[in-house]
């Protein structure tokens, strides 16, 4: 069985590292000390005790090893810039200038404490904690004096801020990159998010979960993902191979259980490796479908983290949802673990119950996320045995439509203004609200941009691509001309509702002040210096 992946990534940036072999070792005196004596030989050691606890023999004092005493209030970074903050004698100090007063950061961090004190499903590199599990101490005493030195790693993502759905003036908009990121490297700065790239590890959820393509996986291109793919199942078909399973896999942990499997599984089982199973998206597996795969299977490992697997099940959802708007079944796409040993299990047991000879599809992969999958939804949508118009999807997903109360929107435009995406436009000269749906991804931006709670998102997929990149009218209504000249300024709704509001208000107490609230902006100051400049208003005394 051959393995699948890809020779030629196209060229990402590089993140480098730097490690002095600083490290600081905290935990029970029981277990402190003899890590580090062990280390000692090719790491510079802090050892940081609580102030209660004492070196007891055998382990006792360590030569070239630097102890300290306090408690450690907290410690963050990653693999050569880590930042620990210690309490003692009522004072608070770094405590990396042990090592001198220039020296400002640690490079490891060996944690020996019960429970960790960087609390992420995957810790920043450098960082380890064995929480009393011997094989996983060893594992860090034989890798810590390897890091020492420069190191790079692929910068696994691409950014941008243009298109993203995170906010608009302050609103919160959408924050599912955050959510799915297993190493806590995503945090908001408002209206956009920031990747730290050194935290990053190429989980890959994130660009899973954007509805966008904000962020998008790097290493490797989706477009170099797709190509390949495409390229492979047209070489299996033309060498007589039928019903193709995709099965995805990382490529460590993976690749590594994968291998005990590999003998039992059929021929038509086509394993491909990616650097993590979250990097791949629904856009890569409904485009594997359109290019005449019988089905896609993402193996998950156990060390596979619990964000990533819940993202992979949320797309799944989705997914699901749009095969069964075509007539496919659920089954075409699926996650097994590596526990379920039997080659049966792997591919699903029983085949489809849909037609799986698809005329295999043959558009390029890109590296735009929703025109790919508009691209894998024609072909699968044309060539499905039981197409609807409409697919119902479950909240949260990125497609569809929005409500609008026609009797509560003014037409403020305050949603359009807001839209991150030109799903919202308004009119051309005239108060109209439009809408196009191909460019709706549901952030909700508009609902809680609207004055009037009169819109909303409402999830579905339109297969028809006419009609889904159509410009549609969702409410219009006649200008409101200003009483003096004639000239259109705003919507009866706006001037209705603002004089409504403003009658009660004692700058608005007599009949030409109302009526003033009818001018254009214009004819409002000129009415203002009618009869000479006008006296400064004062809110009369209570």
């Amino acid at each position: 069985m051959r393995r699948l992946r890809i020779d030629d990534y196209q060229p990402t940036s590089v993140v480098e590292f730097h490690s002095h072999g600083r490290i600081l070792i905290f935990g029970p005196a029981a277990r402190a000390m003899p890590a580090a004596r062990r280390l000692s030989t090719q790491l510079a050691c802090i050892v940081l005790l609580e102030p209660g606890d004492t070196v007891a023999p055998p382990g006792g004092e360590v030569a070239g090893v630097t102890v300290a005493r306090g408690h450690l209030d907290e410690v963050g970074g990653y693999l050569g810039n880590y930042r620990a903050v210690v309490s003692a004698d009522g004072q608070k100090f770094n405590l990396a200038q042990l090592f001198g007063d220039d020296c400002e950061v640690l490079d490891l961090v060996l944690d020996l404490g019960d429970v960790p004190h960087i609390q992420r499903e995957l810790p920043p590199l450098g960082y380890f904690a064995p929480a009393g599990d011997p094989a996983r101490l060893d594992h860090a005493l034989a890798a810590l004096p390897d890091l020492s030195g420069e190191f790079e790693k692929p910068k696994f993502f691409n950014y941008d801020p243009s298109i993203c759905a995170h906010g608009r003036s302050g609103l919160p908009g959408c924050s599912r990159c955050i959510d799915a990121c297993p190493t806590l490297a995503i945090r908001s700065l408002g209206d956009v998010i920031e990747v730290n790239p050194f935290l990053c590890q190429g989980a890959g959820s994130c660009a899973t979960a954007c509805p966008t393509g904000a962020i998008r996986y790097a290493y490797p291109a989706a477009s170099d993902l797709l190509n390949v793919m495409r390229s492979s199942l047209q070489q299996y078909r033309e060498l007589g191979g039928a019903r193709a399973v995709i099965l995805l896999h990382d490529s460590e942990t993976g690749a590594h259980e994968f291998s005990r499997l590999v003998d039992r599984l059929p021929e038509t089982v086509l394993p491909f490796e990616v650097e993590e199973i979250g990097s791949a998206g629904m856009e890569t597996w409904l485009s594997c479908l359109a290019y005449g795969a019988e089905k896609v299977v993402i193996f998950a490992t156990e060390s596979a983290p619990a964000s990533v697997l819940r993202e992979i099940s949320l797309q799944l959802s989705y997914v699901g949802a749009l095969l069964e708007g075509m007539g496919y079944s659920r089954s075409r796409v699926q996650i097994v673990c590596s526990g379920a040993t039997s080659p049966e299990n792997m591919i699903g047991g029983a085949r489809p119950d849909d037609d799986a000879n698809l005329v295999a599809g043959t558009f390029a992969g890109l590296d735009e996320k929703r025109t790919t999958l508009r691209l894998a939804m024609d072909h699968l949508h044309a060539h499905a045995p039981q197409p609807r118009a409409v697919a119902a999807l479950p909240a949260g997903a990125p497609f569809g439509e929005v409500w609008l109360d026609s009797e509560r929107c003014t037409l403020c435009m305050a949603c359009v203004s807001q839209c991150p995406v030109g799903a919202l436009l308004a009119g051309d000269g005239t108060p109209q609200l439009r809408f196009l749906e191909q460019n709706c991804v549901q952030c909700g931006l508009c609902a809680r941009t609207c004055p009037e709670d009169a819109i909303g998102p409402s999830p579905r997929y339109l297969f028809d691509s006419e009609r889904r990149s159509r410009m549609r009218v969702l409410h219009q209504e006649e200008p409101f001309r200003c009483v003096a000249c004639g000239k259109p300024f705003a919507t009866q709704k706006i001037m209705d509702r603002m004089t409504q509001k403003l009658r009660g208000h004692w700058m608005f107490q007599d009949e030409q002040s109302l009526r003033r609230l009818q001018m254009c902006e214009d004819c409002r100051v000129v009415d203002l210096f009618r009869d000479g400049p006008p006296e400064v208003n004062r809110k009369p005394e209570a």
